[in-house]
């Protein structure tokens, strides 16, 4: 039976230790969500691994050699405590895995309420946080944000909005 377990890639090394554990024969799951930053003048979306440094992978501990992924490409190590890797409850990594699409970038939340406290995720007010005024029947959403005082009402897609808790 599959389960699933930590590993620590090495620093920018997501792309090549998960290249190099699928070539093995090995099960990976990264989840990615989208980042918005600045390069000179313009706002430029990343996809970025969800959890900095880190990624799944299920292994089969009666047949899979599981002692080769220390030494893979790209791979830093797995996650072990008293030399032994322990493995994650699957409800966790099946959520996850369910909210996310088959690339495995995360989705938008299911729905936005007006009321709701959003985080923007890209575009020029990225990590700002508003509040949803409404959702029109073209599933766009209007945002409340506070400008020195001021609420400024904003359009805005759904899936460049996270819930905030």
């Amino acid at each position: 039976m599959t389960q699933w377990y930590l590993i620590q890639f090495k620093p920018n090394s997501h792309r090549l230790a998960e290249r190099n554990l699928q070539r093995q024969g090995f099960e990976t799951f990264l989840p990615l969500h989208e980042v918005a930053r600045r390069k000179t003048s313009r706002f430029i979306t990343d996809l970025r691994p969800l959890f900095p440094g880190y990624m799944f992978v299920g292994i089969d501990m009666n047949s899979a050699p599981w002692s080769k992924i220390n030494s893979t490409l790209g791979v830093s190590r797995l996650v072990s405590f008293d030399g032994t890797p322990k493995p994650l409850p699957l409800q966790l990594i099946s959520s996850l895995m369910l909210r996310c699409d088959e690339e495995g970038k995360m989705l938008p939340p299911a729905a936005l309420n007006p009321g709701d406290n959003v985080e923007v995720l890209t575009g020029p007010f990225a990590h700002f946080v508003a509040t949803v005024e409404t959702i029109d029947a073209q599933q766009r959403a209007w945002i409340l944000m506070d400008f020195m005082g001021q609420s400024t009402r904003i359009q805005i897609a759904p899936d460049q909005v996270q819930l905030t808790d």
